[in-house]
């Protein structure tokens, strides 16, 4: 039988079109969104690559080295995958992307002036354990600047993609860091109604830290329900 899932909370979404945040403008629709009933076929597949994660995928450290460590500083990042019950979410494909130390991509339409490092490829995955439990380690992503308005600096992310057991399950999400004066000035943080926009914002953890090595850092992901995670449409 199909799984049921409970409805989405949209009051702690962002809004599909936000002034603020001007290229929602241009991709937002426009007119009310039609639910499409779940069936068998849509809850189970096609599964994506759950089964060809490699042992190198989840270190950004290792998994795109060339001659010698990435530059920046080094983190951990944990956290669960939980549903709308606070039930653990086994076997979620969780993929990250993020920008290097000094805030860039490597992808051609990156061209902020920063350097690329050529020891950093900005991309991991894993599957979550039986506790729903995902772990990444990488560098501490660095700002940039970006075209929504005068002067727009984007605070220190990384990006989140989340499969379940079929293609139309995927969500994507943004984990910010504690502290990061950019978070005020932020249009895309801030399209996140107050209350639920303080789930995109990570903890430091100093359980999770890595004595002379990595801090560390845990963000927790809530598919579902009164604390579901906010998430981009």
């Amino acid at each position: 039988m199909p799984v049921s899932y409970a409805p989405r909370d949209w009051s702690s979404q962002p809004r599909s079109i936000d002034p603020a945040y001007k290229s929602t403008a241009l991709r937002g629709p426009t007119k009310p969104l039609i639910p499409i009933p779940q069936s068998l076929s849509e809850l189970t597949g096609p599964v994506y690559g759950h089964d060809s994660v490699g042992p190198l995928d989840p270190d950004l450290i290792r998994n795109g080295r060339r001659d010698a460590e990435p530059l920046g500083e080094r983190i951990i990042v944990t956290g669960r995958v939980l549903d709308e019950a606070g039930r653990p979410v086994p076997n979620a494909l969780v993929e990250v992307w993020q920008a290097n130390s000094s805030g860039r991509y490597i992808h051609a339409t990156d061209q902020h002036d920063a350097p690329i490092d050529p020891n950093f490829f900005g991309g991991g995955r894993c599957a979550t354990d039986a506790e729903g439990r995902y772990r990444f380690l990488t560098v501490k992503p660095g700002a940039y600047p970006w075209g929504n308005h005068a002067n727009a600096w984007r605070p220190n992310h990384i990006h989140f993609s989340l499969f379940g057991p079929s293609f139309l399950t995927r969500l994507v999400t943004q984990m910010y860091f504690p502290g990061d004066p950019l978070l005020a000035l932020d249009p895309i943080y801030l399209s996140v109604p107050p209350g639920a926009r303080e789930r995109l914002v990570s903890r430091f953890s100093i359980d999770v830290t890595e004595p002379g090595y990595a801090l560390g850092y845990e963000f927790d992901i809530v598919l579902r329900g009164r604390r579901e995670t906010p998430m981009e449409d």
